[in-house]
């Protein structure tokens, strides 16, 4: 039997059962659409993540105090042998090769006063390098003056949340605004950021390093930020800064990372989550496959004269065989099609009613779906097309 004439019997076959096979088609399409619709979601939130620590740009390394490979040492809460990041680390790290902004970083949570409002919200010390480093831009005023450590006055610059909060839409330019028992100048606001992993930046206020580390009491930085050229190597720039604070600190006390290899790690624990979930998704699919057999198994109870009339008129076993795993085959792709059709449509609608979320539906996902229908059609298919390969001629005619 030629492919043409095989294919119009298994689509004349599967046509003639229209309920039963449409019933085995919703098994196979559910089981799709419900990987594309979950995979699109991982893929949303893969991106979402991504363009969360992105929006800071790639080029940024950072430093933090203690080494993140050492093993035992002494138990929390006990004192350490680690040398703390200081200011002068800093400036040191401003002469590394490629490097166009070194921010030092201090944090902590103070009380804000101003205008007869009080409330609590997020301090960073940093340092006028802040805006390159964390892609900033202000709205009003100015930002931190380069100003060394001695030197540094006692200046804020206010989120827009927090600017609304204890100014409301008074200009708040040259106003007192007392952090934590200390007075600070305000000489800039900043334009709106946004979240960050559920961090809000426009709640915050940005006042020098050194005036940070005396309102909290610190006797060192929580970290150093380094902004390098785009044009830069984040690897060469990161070994580089590795062996300056290495020659200051006698040994590597510290941790380098690079946002690259940041983005790289979450990247890739986001892919498994992906994956992961497309797993979940697709052993729905194993309900399909089940009604395939079901289906095969009930078709070639019912044609058993048409499979022994076959027979006789000199159709070889395996045409029989093939004849009825082609059947199996074309349930489940026009199964997948379906289900890649309303998986599609059920991502866009997710698009359309979380905006915030860049639901994406990755390509390769809807191809290893629709090529995983296929071989379960197949798969399913063998033991009732097998069944119908064995029957005898003479016994097929027989039966009713």
């Amino acid at each position: 039997m030629i492919a043409a004439d095989a294919a119009r019997y298994a689509w004349r076959a599967v046509s003639a059962q229209r309920t039963r096979s449409l019933l085995t088609l919703a098994g196979i399409a559910v089981g799709i659409s419900a990987v594309i619709l979950l995979t699109s979601i991982g893929e949303g939130v893969h991106r979402y993540v991504l363009g969360e620590f992105s929006q800071f740009g790639t080029n940024v390394v950072a430093i933090a105090p203690g080494r993140a490979a050492a093993r035992g040492g002494a138990p929390p809460g006990l004192p350490t042998s680690v040398r703390p990041l200081t200011l002068d680390d800093a400036r040191a790290l401003e002469h590394v090769g490629g490097v166009v902004g070194v921010m030092p970083t201090v944090s902590g949570n103070a009380e804000a006063q101003a205008q007869g409002r009080l409330r609590r919200t997020m301090v960073y010390g940093v340092s006028a390098a802040a805006l390159p480093v964390f892609n900033m831009r202000v709205a009003t005023g100015q930002f931190l003056p380069a100003e060394g450590a001695q030197a540094a006055r006692s200046l804020v610059v206010l989120g827009s949340k927090l600017k609304h909060e204890l100014f409301g839409n008074a200009n708040p330019l040259g106003e007192r605004l007392r952090l934590g028992g200390q007075s600070f100048r305000v000489i800039g606001v900043l334009a709106p950021k946004g979240q960050f992993l559920g961090m809000d930046l426009d709640d915050t206020a940005f006042v020098p390093a050194a005036r940070a580390m005396e309102l909290f009491n610190r006797d060192g930085l929580s970290e150093i930020h380094l902004s390098h050229a785009e044009g830069a190597s984040s690897k060469a720039v990161a070994a580089a800064a590795e062996a300056v604070l290495k020659a200051r600190h006698g040994r590597a006390d510290f941790t380098v990372t690079t946002q690259q290899e940041m983005l790289s790690t979450l990247s890739n624990i986001l892919d498994m989550l992906t994956m992961a979930v497309a797993a979940l998704g697709s052993i729905s699919l194993l309900v399909g496959a089940v009604g395939i057999v079901t289906i095969m198994t009930i078709a070639v109870a019912e044609r058993t004269h048409e499979i022994g009339l076959l027979l006789a008129l000199g159709s070889r076993r395996g045409t029989i065989l093939r004849l009825f795993l082609g059947e199996a085959v074309v349930l489940a792709v026009l199964g997948s099609l379906l289900g890649v059709a309303v998986g599609l449509a059920l991502a866009q609608l997710l698009r359309l009613l979380l905006p915030a979320l860049p639901v994406s539906t990755p390509l390769h996902f809807v191809l290893l779906a629709v090529a995983s229908s296929a071989l379960i059609g197949l798969v399913a298919g063998v033991l009732p097309a097998q069944r119908a390969a064995r029957l005898d001629p003479v016994q097929a005619l027989r039966s009713e």
